[in-house]
């Protein structure tokens, strides 16, 4: 267990950010050694219903689904069911004869976009923006937004297959970017599965390991627990949020069509505790394998290359970190923002919700919070390196 100056700490910085109005509440936990050593939960899960945080809260995932739909594709890729250097096309046809944007212009991409491609974020696919990829991305998921209480929402493989059929950014391997690729993983994973991307979830990751409150939908009991995603102003108000961005449904009242391997999944800390230690475990929780150590290995190693390291080094929160199969890796502990361990890799989601996994340390740290725009708060980094300073 963490000392009591730790404890108290943690406890007290925690409660800091709920009283300044940067969150409404949360919960963490801390493991060593696959044990828990920490855990802690303040605040509330819906303000206007008094409903406080609890272990059992379910939160919306957002980015930090993609480390999940990651290990998907790893356990396809041990299975010999695919390989990375397969072009998108062999499976979501949408990707075949794509063009690239370059000086504002369409011309044909020198190769197709890979597997690999998508793992680690050098598609060319893109989030959004101003060039013509931007904008196809842009309207796809407006179109997404239109049709998802219709009665033909838009599904995962259609989702991909426009994707494809819109321009990249740039040449596939030539740069890094944020943006879609999980999202086409996850289609990848229907065809190769034949079956849904969330019913593979279920029956591979999710139910070997016990994660009953994860999944795109939740049942009529599970609502109950979901916290409610708040706004604030930057004055320390905070307001409820109930848009669905990026086609995920704000409450998960019902199964979506579209399933996305980037932003979809929900979850409780606990749950998310078994698949983080899995990880952490190479590959293995209890007596129940999902990957081998090797394949585990190769997913939480850095996946860049020199020149699209450049494209990641624009990001200035995570300085002296590269990144692969769709997660952060510290590459540079001294030039980091925050104290930490070289090798430690993790996610984040867009709503707050965080894991870290340090294999030097054989340590999990796990943040969940619901606000909107949240990414990495200062309260998370503030969080995490308390619990690393003391190791």
């Amino acid at each position: 267990m963490l000392d009591t100056y730790t404890t108290e700490r943690l406890e007290q910085t925690l409660r800091n950010s709920i009283e300044k109005g940067e969150i409404a509440g949360g919960n963490m936990m801390v493991l060593k050694d696959g044990e828990e050593i920490f855990y802690h939960e303040d605040g509330m899960a819906d303000v206007e219903k008094e409903r406080p945080i609890a272990q059992d809260s379910i939160f919306r995932l957002y980015s930090m689904t993609k480390p999940i739909t990651a290990a998907a594709i790893m356990m396809l890729l041990e299975r010999g069911e695919i390989d990375l250097f397969d072009p998108v096309s062999f499976y979501i046809p949408g990707f075949r004869d794509q063009k690239v944007v370059k000086n504002g212009e369409l011309t044909s991409a020198l190769r197709e976009v890979n597997i690999q491609d998508l793992l680690n974020m050098t598609s060319g696919l893109v989030y959004g923006g101003e060039d013509l990829a931007g904008r196809h991305t842009d309207e796809l998921f407006r179109d997404l937004g239109s049709r998802l209480h219709g009665e033909s929402p838009m599904t995962t493989l259609e989702f991909a297959n426009r994707l494809g059929q819109g321009p990249l950014s740039f040449e596939p391997g030539s740069h890094w970017a944020y943006g879609t690729s999980a999202d086409v993983l996850g289609a990848i994973i229907e065809t190769v599965s034949g079956q849904s991307f969330g019913t593979f979830l279920w029956k591979e990751i999710f139910e070997p390991l016990g994660m009953r409150d994860t999944g795109f939908w939740l049942t009529e009991e599970q609502q109950e627990r979901l916290v409610t995603v708040y706004q604030t102003d930057g004055q320390g108000e905070l307001s409820p949020y109930t848009d669905s961005h990026l086609g995920v449904l704000n409450r998960m009242d019902r199964e979506p069509a579209f399933e996305s391997g980037g932003a979809g999944l929900a979850s409780t800390i606990v749950d998310a505790a078994k698949f983080t230690t899995m990880l952490l475990n190479g590959g293995c929780l209890n007596d129940v394998r999902l990957l081998n150590t090797k394949t585990v290995e190769k997913m939480t190693s850095p996946g860049l290359t020199t020149w699209q390291q450049k494209g990641f080094d624009g990001w200035h929160s995570l300085v002296g970190h590269s990144y692969g199969s769709q997660m952060r890796i510290l590459t540079d502990a001294g030039r980091a923002g925050m104290i930490g361990s070289v090798g430690e890799y993790g996610w984040d989601g867009w709503l707050g919700a965080y894991f870290t996994n340090s294999p030097q340390d054989n340590l999990t740290f796990l943040f969940m919070v619901q606000r909107k725009d949240a990414g990495t708060l200062p309260v998370t980094r503030k969080l995490r390196n308390i619990v690393f300073g003391v190791l």
